[in-house]
């Protein structure tokens, strides 16, 4: 049942935010009390926090294997990263948005849990980012600032990016790769003071 409600939660959050969902929209959707609703969760909070923690722990462990997998190199823990991103926003595409969306919804504590969690996957981004600087693959430079751009291209992929469109998740990955790895210009157009 505790999984039922969740599912429901992740549906109606999505569909009409977390402000505009009530605990009793939830379980008119599921045909139970509000009884059953609080005997999982204390409110409708911990719901929304519990969402986001499935989601984040989910991709945090996914990263970890990908970078503990002694068989791959930079470039492919790179993409296998990008790939995990675009491939978990198509697969949990619902709980993407909301992770992006109703995180300001979370109260101060379950907030700073949360933005944690956030923190640990972006760290580990960022400490990939900086052994690619090390071993001479990327141009030195702010490996935080590449480690946000690179999230800012992958997170924001939910907004839109079309599953069943002409470009599978794949090529989106590629393509991404190769901008971070080559850039988009055939010549050296720029050089910037870093």
């Amino acid at each position: 049942m505790k999984r039922k409600i969740m599912e429901t939660g992740i549906l109606l959050f999505d569909k009409n935010g977390f402000k505009s969902t009530s605990v009793q929209d939830i379980v008119q959707e599921l045909g139970v009390t509000k009884g059953t609703f609080y005997y999982y969760f204390s409110s409708k909070e911990e719901l929304l926090k519990e969402i986001h923690l499935l989601y984040i722990e989910s991709i945090i462990k996914q990263q970890e294997e990908i970078m503990n997998n002694s068989s791959y190199d930079f470039a492919k823990k790179l993409h296998e990263i990008i790939l995990m991103q675009i491939s978990t926003i198509r697969i949990e595409l619902r709980s993407a948005r909301i992770f992006t969306r109703e995180m300001r919804h979370l109260s101060r504590d379950n907030f700073f849990e949360i933005k944690e969690k956030r923190s640990a996957f972006r760290h580990n981004v960022q400490k990939l980012i900086e052994e690619g600087i090390t071993q001479g693959i990327l141009q030195k430079g702010r490996a935080d600032i590449i480690t946000m751009a690179i999230l800012g291209m992958t997170n924001w992929s939910y907004y839109w990016f079309n599953p069943e469109g002409e470009v599978p998740e794949e090529k989106v990955a590629d393509i991404f790769l190769d901008l971070i790895l080559n850039g988009i210009s055939n010549d050296s157009v720029y050089t910037p003071n870093i």
